[in-house]
């Protein structure tokens, strides 16, 4: 690979492992509420099993980007 399109994978795969992290690391205290309730949760639980549940769908990005799979 040439090196401007691996430091723009790199870049994309970095970009794709902060953004689970930063939802589930500083944006829980900014969506901490308890109204709207989804599924009779209070939000911010909410927000913490949608994250935890789309998690997985950024790994697997991550690995497409690697071309392991």
């Amino acid at each position: 690979m040439r090196p401007s399109v691996r430091n723009t994978a790199q870049m994309l795969r970095a970009l794709l492992v902060a953004i689970p992290l930063v939802a589930l690391t500083v944006a829980v205290p900014l969506v901490n509420r308890v109204e709207p309730r989804f599924f009779g949760l209070p939000f911010v639980l909410s927000w913490i099993l949608l994250w935890v549940l789309l998690t997985p769908a950024f790994l697997w990005m991550i690995g497409r980007t690697e071309r392991r799979w």
